[in-house]
């Protein structure tokens, strides 16, 4: 049962369509948080087995369908974007002055949401946030935006909601929203490729394939969780390990030559903000 201290106290009625890897994992940081599940409703015309043994042991209410006369509190849509087309009229009767709408659905915009789900008429009010994949295990970064209107309060409890499977930060600009995707919401992919580069330089080296991919994998995880402890930034944690003609350094003259990584990544990041502002349309 949630606390009345918790800003997720203020989240029920909560109707979360799309139970998928995204929507699961920010309910189970709902539920970590304090959220009262009796008070969630999943929307999903076929959720996972083990969301349906969630759904089940923690008595929450699943449909299909909306359901009629439910006016969300809490409206989080989290369907693929190809989808919203049929989905958002369908939602339109959860839609009331008071419901809070988040989308965590790539490349559909802040005023394509308003048109579908009928704002303008219902009430409501949208909020745009673009988390990444870490979410699942509690460290995503998440970036939420919004056109006016709306409240403190709503945007505390934003805020709670997407702290509970990570990081959050809020952008004035909707259209930076693109160059968002192209860092965080496309990021975790460049470190997962990463880590193929380091295991197939490491088979290059004379490495087997499987201690190959244990020392890329387990390094770059190590590497992220120190970032993710130390006080200090990025640069100095490189520094750090780097001694003045080292082993570190020769390699690191390598990746730094002509800003060659920094080029490469430069090019990746804007390559993908280019397609996000093409899905947007």
């Amino acid at each position: 049962m949630t606390s009345s201290a918790s800003p997720l106290a203020n989240a029920v009625p909560l109707v979360l369509v799309g139970a998928g890897k995204m929507g699961g994992a920010m309910l189970a940081g709902w539920l970590q948080n304090g959220l009262d599940a009796t008070g969630v409703t999943i929307i999903d015309p076929s959720p996972a087995p083990e969301m349906q043994a969630l759904i089940a042991a923690k008595g929450m209410h699943h449909a299909t369908l909306a359901p009629e006369g439910l006016a969300a509190r809490v409206l989080v849509i989290a369907v693929k974007p190809q989808s919203m087309n049929a989905v958002l009229p369908a939602l339109r009767p959860l839609v009331g002055a008071d419901t809070l709408v988040v989308s965590v659905a790539a490349g559909t915009t802040i005023d394509t949401l308003s048109a579908g789900l009928e704002t303008a008429t219902r009430g409501g009010t949208v909020v745009r946030v673009m988390p990444n994949t870490p979410a699942q295990v509690g460290r995503g970064m998440s970036v939420a935006v919004a056109k006016g209107g709306l409240t403190d309060t709503d945007k505390t409890l934003v805020t709670a909601l997407m702290s509970a499977v990570g990081a959050v930060a809020w952008i004035d600009d909707e259209a930076d929203i693109d160059a968002v995707t192209g860092v965080s919401g496309s990021g975790p992919a460049y470190v997962f490729y990463m880590v193929e580069a380091m295991a197939a330089a490491a088979r290059a080296a004379g490495l087997g394939e499987e201690l190959a991919m244990q020392l890329a994998r387990q390094t770059v995880a190590g590497a992220g969780e120190l970032l993710h402890r130390s006080d200090l930034d990025a640069a100095t944690l490189r520094k750090n390990v780097t001694s003045p003609g080292g082993t570190t350094a020769e390699g690191l003259r390598v990746l730094m030559s002509d800003d060659a990584l920094e080029d490469l990544m430069t090019r990746a990041v804007a390559a993908a903000t280019h397609r996000s502002r093409e899905l947007a349309g």
